[in-house]
């Protein structure tokens, strides 16, 4: 199961993670990550990941594609925000913050949910999120 989680700051694409997760599902994150890329500058993640035992094959075949275009595109993305108490995650999280040096990845132990949600929100100093204007407003 994967779902879509609110978050205050629109640049942000918050999931939770539990179960198994299908490609439909994947999909769907895919697509909310495409949009929020074409309506903002720069944008960062939450995936808060509980009870996730796996992902049909299909799903991790995707997951594995995208995640591969993605890697020419690393400019549009600032932070992923890791919410689990889960070892395995945290070990996978900390490879990937490793693999992928323009995203920076944290984990957060569950209990520190708002803090998490707190730094995935938060723009580099001197990002805006929308393209500043020329000076000229018509007449």
């Amino acid at each position: 199961m994967l779902e879509f989680i609110s978050h205050p700051a629109d640049h942000v694409v918050a999931m939770k993670a539990g179960g198994i997760v299908t490609a439909r599902e994947l999909q769907r994150a895919i697509d909310a990550i495409e949009a929020a890329k074409k309506a903002h500058p720069m944008i960062s993640m939450v995936a808060e990941i509980d009870d996730l035992r796996w992902m049909t094959l299909t799903a991790l075949m995707k997951d594995i594609g995208y995640g591969l275009t993605q890697l020419g595109d690393l400019q549009h993305y600032y932070r992923a925000a890791v919410i689990t108490d889960r070892e395995w995650v945290k070990h996978l999280a900390h490879l990937e913050d490793r693999l992928f040096r323009a995203l920076e990845i944290r984990t957060f132990p569950k209990r520190e949910r708002s803090a998490a949600m707190a730094w995935a929100g938060e723009l580099p100093r001197g990002a805006h999120e929308e393209p500043e204007e020329d000076g000229y407003h018509g007449a």
